[in-house]
């Protein structure tokens, strides 16, 4: 006989979002857990009176209690399962044509994907995997087979962040998974530019495939300008506009390493003009208002302010305060670019924010256009935390 999978039972009226395939089950809608499932195990999730909902992984140690994949009643969530997901998941990128050799793409975006904890990369056949909960952690040698059967990558590497081990009791370390390790010069196409990534030792899976199609439509507005590329990374907003012609690029970060890769990056595709800094942003900016510097184009493209709700407050003071002083830095005429990837900051509250940067500098702004990630990143309108990037251009008069 099969196992009898234990049950995630629902507070009464808890079940509507559920049912609309939201997929994150929190300790304050669980009323209780029938059988004695350990973490990382099936469970299903029932309502109040015992009606099937969807089937996920369960985690005492997380505010997320389950994670919902399925809502099909005894579908286990076994390597056919997954593997149906990734193939899903893939089809998307190869209709949007990103999933090719030579190119780079986000194959697949947790919840956005239905994969509720599980990021995956792809840079030139080589695959960089993150995970964000404790059940598919466990799961990933099989996950990692099936990736690298459906895209015969050459290797998958897995990739932690900072502070997940914590929230979801999960010991994991970064390292190659299958398959070869990547090569210290891999190499991939974005917007036809060559762009060196270090999967083992950069931010996140490595690189920043979300800001791709951003990095496009900015580099349009920069033929002849000067460039202030501020918290640069490896230059991914510099090195597009340089190419573009802009009259001059200075890719400004705190981290050595990042800009060491945005040199590399500029040599390998031929691009002068470009001047690399290193510095605290904030520091920075503040010492080029005082300096009375000017440049043409400025791009604000900072990290996560906002993890919690708690830290909203703050995250608003630190995106004002950027905002005005880079305002300060641009002439009438100038393009402000801003960024914000913390999902807890909506767009009218970034567009509002902007305008108290605005009032504050006593310069008029205009509103060119209000963008959001790549395509390869798509929101689930049965989750829409997963809509999370904002990319604002504006004008200033």
């Amino acid at each position: 006989m099969p196992a009898v999978i234990p049950s995630v039972v629902l507070k009464p009226k808890m079940v509507l979002p559920f049912y609309a395939r939201h997929p994150w089950v929190f300790a304050g809608a669980v009323e209780r857990t029938e059988g004695s499932p350990a973490d990382g195990d099936e469970v299903n999730l029932v309502t109040n009176a015992g009606k099937f909902v969807a089937r996920g992984l369960y985690n005492s140690r997380s505010k997320i209690v389950t994670r919902l994949y399925s809502w099909e009643p005894d579908r286990p969530l076994d390597a056919d399962f997954f593997r149906g997901q990734f193939q899903t998941a893939i089809k998307l990128r190869d209709d949007l044509g990103l999933h090719r050799p030579g190119l780079g793409c986000r194959l697949v975006f947790s919840e956005a994907d239905a994969f509720s904890g599980c990021i995956v990369d792809e840079y030139d056949g080589w695959l960089s995997m993150q995970f964000t909960a404790l059940g598919l952690a466990n799961r990933r040698e099989m996950l990692a087979e099936i990736l690298q059967e459906l895209t015969a990558a050459k290797g998958v590497y897995v990739r932690t962040e900072k502070g997940v081990g914590q929230l979801e009791g999960l010991e994991l370390q970064d390292g190659l998974l299958r398959g070869e390790s990547p090569p210290p010069d891999l190499t991939f196409i974005e917007n036809g530019l060559k762009l060196r990534v270090n999967i083992a030792e950069g931010q996140k899976t490595g690189y920043y495939h979300d800001q791709r199609d951003n990095r496009a439509a900015v580099a349009k507005l920069a033929k002849g300008r000067r460039v202030l590329d501020a918290f640069s990374y490896t230059g991914g907003f510099g090195l597009n506009c340089a190419r573009a012609g802009a009259a001059s690029v200075e890719c400004l970060d705190v981290s050595e390493a990042a800009l060491n890769l945005a040199r590399e990056n500029a040599e390998l595709n031929g691009l002068t003009g470009m001047t690399f800094t290193k510095g605290d942003v904030f520091r920075k900016l503040d010492e080029y208002v005082t300096e009375g510097r000017n440049y043409d184009l400025v791009v604000l493209d900072p990290p996560k302010f906002a993890r919690t709700r708690s830290a909203i407050p703050d995250a608003i003071k630190g995106y004002r305060h950027l905002l005005k002083q880079g305002l300060l830095l641009l002439p009438p005429g100038g393009i402000l670019v801003m960024c914000c990837c913390s999902g807890l900051i909506s767009s009218d509250v970034l567009t509002d924010v902007m305008a108290q940067a605005a009032a504050q500098a006593h310069r008029p702004v205009q509103l060119i256009e209000k963008r959001g990630p790549a395509p390869d990143h798509p929101t689930a309108l049965s989750c829409l935390e997963t809509s999370y990037l904002k990319c604002v251009i504006a004008r200033v008069g």
